[in-house]
């Protein structure tokens, strides 16, 4: 079997990033953790919010990919490079335009939570159910639930 530089590289890789992997598994039997994970409060107050999100560059980059793909099935020559970069352009513009429209500004419900410990904690979750000022809550990893 003839072997191409790019095959032995990726072969070399694969070699050199199994080493890293690790079998050892953790023997620490300390649950205190679990304890810390969910803490116990009171609602102080809940405040609408609106949340504005920005785009991530990941509909920019797929829309440059396709258009610069469709552009490239046109003409031949130096016309085929300009309708190559032309696609990348207007794809991106188009992706990055889809991926806003997609992240469109929201409400979000901020809650302040005065936590048993005397600590304060502010969760920004997407509904409020039952959730009133007053009501006993369990915080859980960043969620308010009614206690």
């Amino acid at each position: 079997m003839k072997t191409t530089p790019a095959l032995a590289a990726i072969m070399v890789a694969v070699a050199a990033l199994s080493g890293c992997a690790s079998s050892t598994y953790p023997t620490d039997t300390n649950y205190s953790t679990r304890a810390d994970s969910s803490t116990y409060g009171v609602i102080d107050n809940i405040q609408v919010v609106r949340v504005d999100p920005a785009t991530s560059g990941a509909g920019a980059v797929a829309g440059g990919l396709v258009g610069a793909l469709v552009g490239n099935q046109v003409g031949s020559g130096s016309g085929r490079a300009a309708a190559t970069a032309a696609g990348a352009i207007g794809g991106a513009v188009a992706g990055n335009a889809i991926e806003r429209n997609r992240n469109m500004p929201h409400d979000m419900y901020q809650i302040s939570v005065r936590l048993d410990n005397g600590d304060y904690r502010t969760i920004n979750q997407d509904n409020v159910y039952d959730l009133n000022v007053g009501t006993r809550v369990r915080v859980v990893d960043g969620r308010v639930y009614r206690y």
